[in-house]
């Protein structure tokens, strides 16, 4: 695996996308070669993302509120620390709970969690890099498959659809910091060295803006 020694171009980066696509083994890996510390979502912690899973929307509100709860707590602890301490890598933005939410509350749920957020008066760090994976929903169905999690097993196809359209519609629109959006589906960064080291080349030349990165490989399939 590639190790970056010198100074980083980036102290804390973001790796998101919908579920299956990838993001948490990405940003343990990218941890390891940036010599900092990965920062994750705790999903497994989550008594009710199980119900949720196999009746959407009995388990909505309480998994969304947990979920809430749950990030802001560690991106508060994280802010507080040493602003100089080592490079950072986290599997979620704190803007990825309300596009949650926005799917999978109905109206009346989500202006009860709009007013728990506003309450809670979260101000996280703000990341110099996002790196925002893509891929269909075929791919995350295969990809879910395969890790098997049981409770995973039960998400409908249809919840995926909707999560991917959010994901892009909030990306589409996101300006509030460099955006890495990286086509997924035909690559294998975890398990091949040269997918890998690919990536982390286009993510440490990323400055500033916004780039689209489609894998060389990708492009004949």
């Amino acid at each position: 695996m590639t190790t970056v020694s010198t100074e980083p171009t980036h102290k804390f980066v973001v790796v998101e996308g919908p579920i299956g696509v990838g993001k948490t083994s990405l940003a343990r890996k990218l941890s390891t070669s940036l010599g900092g510390e990965v920062v994750l979502e705790q999903a497994a912690a989550n008594p009710f993302l199980e119900r949720f899973y196999r009746n959407p929307r009995a388990g909505a509100l309480p998994t969304q509120l947990y979920f809430l709860f749950q990030r802001a707590q560690q991106l508060a602890a994280l802010k507080q620390q040493d602003m100089f301490a080592p490079v950072r890598v986290a599997d979620y933005l704190l803007e990825k709970d309300r596009l949650f939410a926005r799917v999978t509350l109905d109206d009346a749920e989500y202006g009860l969690y709009e007013q728990v957020y506003a309450k809670l008066d979260i101000q996280p760090p703000k990341p110099d890099l996002v790196v925002y994976l893509q891929a269909p929903v075929d791919v995350l169905l295969e990809r879910i498959s395969k890790r098997g999690i049981d409770y995973e097993q039960h998400i409908e196809r249809e919840y995926l659809q909707r999560l991917n359209e959010a994901y892009a519609r909030f990306f589409h629109e996101f300006e509030t910091g460099p955006l890495l959006i990286v086509n997924a589906a035909a690559i294998d960064p975890i398990n091949n060295e040269a997918d890998y080291d690919e990536l982390l080349a286009a993510i440490q030349r990323m400055k500033r803006g916004r780039l689209y990165y489609n894998p060389l490989r990708s492009r004949s399939i």
